[in-house]
């Protein structure tokens, strides 16, 4: 859910869920800071893909930046599965009967980057550096996006 805060006390929600009532929320401010986040995500990703020193067996770009958003980053938003009453959509693949839960019945929905909350995007940021590192990833861009970052921190 995404809402604005208009005054004390006062919100206007800018997506369609609504809050409910009894349920406890913990709001975090949308600070600057996101899109910054959204480059440096990209061109670390991209910088590992034209690196080469990953071991994902993606065929092009766009497929590598979801292996990495699924194993790095924050997973799934949904999953769906085909079962005889048709095709049927969850929140966890837990709630997959186990006669379901395969690659050929279940497939997840991974969560779009623009979703993720501030703390995600720095966490996935933070494994992406990591793993970049472990892979001995050692391009002059890589340096310059860490030195970057180093510079805005």
């Amino acid at each position: 859910m995404t809402i604005t805060i208009l005054a004390p006390g006062v919100f206007s929600p800018l997506t369609s869920d609504e809050p409910e009532v009894g349920c406890r929320y913990v709001l975090e401010p949308d600070e600057d800071g996101t899109s910054r986040q959204n480059r440096t995500f990209h061109a670390l990703v991209q910088e590992y893909w034209r690196s080469g020193a990953h071991s994902y067996p993606a065929k092009s770009f766009a497929e590598f930046r979801d292996m990495i958003k699924r194993d790095l980053g924050a997973g799934f938003e949904s999953f769906v599965y085909a079962s005889p009453d048709g095709v049927v959509k969850v929140k966890t693949r837990e709630e997959i009967p186990p006669e379901f839960n395969n690659k050929k019945f279940a497939m997840g929905r991974l969560l779009s980057w623009s979703d993720y909350t501030k703390r995600q995007r720095c966490d996935t940021i933070d494994r992406l550096i990591a793993e970049m590192m472990q892979a001995e990833v050692q391009t002059k861009k890589f340096f310059e996006i860490l030195e970057g970052m180093e510079a805005k921190a």
